[in-house]
């Protein structure tokens, strides 16, 4: 048995990223309104009774806004650091407010979530990675740099929300400000295209199914533009746009059963996905 994920949105209009097995999951950030959750992850299958917490990996508001209200509906625990919630000012007296601390193993049912440091222009930045059984996956946005504990968790995992912010050129040429346009491409702003695939090319494991381009800047990127990029190297790795306007389709990630193409995996999935959806 291994995990479903989708990303519900991506973008600096909101983030939310589901991961889960059968009986749990739980939200990486919940950036978009709570009714917006829920009716996408009924498009998609998905049902909140299954989801059993919400992990913030910073304050900024693109991945708090519906925290409050998405929290309170469904008295789900939310999973932050001092310095977020402080922040982000998540000091609502109806939240259930939970600690992580990075490297520190939280258990979720039989859900294991592990946040681990990374660089952005926020109080307390974490990602994170969820195992269950023998597979792991890294919900891995909002990172200025690729640095030790991005490439030490990325190189682990069975499937990846990996952010690709921006293209070098487009973000150059664009129209934001030169401070913006500094902010971003700082050590502590995003990953480019180039940052995100020179990532994927040294570091990826080879038993990597799915890889979920995130983040994607409305201004300085394209869809297409960055899937193509990414395809070229991609070997047997499922290569996914995550859209910031729509949810995406749920993948099912296997480490326990690798298959050796993409084509077998899809096999897999299609197999796997009744028994997950027939608990909705």
């Amino acid at each position: 048995m291994g995990l479903y994920i989708a990303s519900l949105n991506s973008g600096s209009n909101g983030n939310c990223y589901y991961v889960g097995n059968e009986q749990e999951a739980i939200l990486v950030d919940a950036g978009i309104s709570c009714r917006e959750t829920e009716k996408r992850m009924a498009r998609i299958g998905l049902s909140m009774d299954n989801v059993k917490a919400i992990f913030v990996s910073h304050e900024h508001s693109d991945h708090i806004s519906g925290i409050p209200v998405l929290a309170k509906k469904y008295q789900l625990p939310v999973y932050v650091t001092p310095g977020t919630q402080y922040h982000g000012r998540l000091t609502h007296d109806t939240l259930i407010i939970r600690r992580f601390a990075a490297y520190e193993p939280v258990m979720i049912g039989g859900l294991n979530i592990t946040a681990f440091p990374k660089f952005h222009d926020a109080s307390e930045p974490h990602s994170f990675t969820v195992s269950f059984n023998n597979t792991r996956v890294g919900v891995i946005t909002d990172i200025g740099s690729a640095c030790e504990h991005v490439v030490k968790c990325f190189s682990t995992c069975h499937a990846a929300f990996l952010e690709a912010n921006y293209d070098e050129d487009m973000l150059m040429n664009g129209r934001y400000p030169w401070h913006l346009k500094r902010r971003i491409s700082g050590g502590n702003g995003h990953l480019s295209n180039r940052q995100a695939l020179e990532l994927f090319k040294q570091h990826r494991p080879d038993y990597m199914s799915h890889l979920l381009l995130a983040h994607l800047s409305k201004d300085n990127n394209n869809p297409e533009l960055v899937k193509n990029l990414f395809d070229e190297h991609a070997g047997q790795t499922e290569i996914i746009v995550a859209s910031r306007y729509n949810e995406t389709p749920v993948y099912y990630v296997c480490g326990e059963q690798p298959a050796n193409t993409v084509s077998q995996r899809r096999e897999i999935m299609q197999r796997q996905a009744p028994v997950q959806f027939s608990l909705f």
